[in-house]
């Protein structure tokens, strides 16, 4: 099984983040290289990692608002 260094990673989470609590953090990972999405709320918690392919079609969809 292959493990990606999380701790080292550097979370960042969008501009347009509006307070509310309601966002997720995201970093890239050099390790992969992959894509690691968190909530921000829980920086401790799960995280979902996609790779890059995976991230374009992710934010594609969402930002044609197939995904809600």
């Amino acid at each position: 099984m292959n493990t990606i260094d999380l701790p080292g990673a550097r979370w960042r989470k969008s501009r347009r983040s509006n307070g509310s609590g309601n966002c997720v953090e995201v970093a890239a990972l050099p390790e992969g290289p992959h894509v690691a999405i968190r909530d921000s709320k829980n920086p401790s918690g799960p995280t979902l990692t996609l790779s890059p392919a995976d991230w374009r079609t992710f934010t594609t969809r969402i930002k044609a608002r197939h995904l809600r």
